[in-house]
């Protein structure tokens, strides 16, 4: 079965930096789009990043984070410079095998001002 496990999140201070991963089981990592998304307290879960032959991202965080990949070892990554306050969320990576879409159980990034 699909398996999507996040780690890397943590407490931070503004401006500083951390990096996500994302390691997936079950699905033809190389051939399959990765997305993280986001959701802070109080608000809906929003794409921030995504990445299948090229990245894409929101404009939030364009400039600041860097998504890549490694099929070599079917793990996605998410780094996230110039962090701020409004960064705090949980964190979820997610991807997408016969239609139906996969999440991973989350990780938080906390930012302080």
């Amino acid at each position: 079965q699909v398996q999507l496990v996040e780690s890397g999140g943590g407490l931070v201070q503004a401006g500083g930096s951390l990096r996500l991963s994302c390691a997936a089981s079950g699905i033809v990592f190389s051939i399959n789009t990765m997305g993280w998304y986001r959701q802070a307290p109080g608000k809906q879960r929003e794409w921030v990043a995504s990445i299948g032959n090229s990245p894409s991202y929101a404009d939030s965080v364009k400039g600041r984070f860097t998504i890549s990949r490694d099929n070599a070892e079917n793990t996605v990554y998410l780094q996230m410079n110039s962090l701020k306050p409004e960064d705090t969320a949980v964190y979820y990576c997610k991807t997408t095998k016969f239609g139906r879409n996969y999440w991973g159980q989350g990780t938080q990034v906390t930012v302080s001002s």
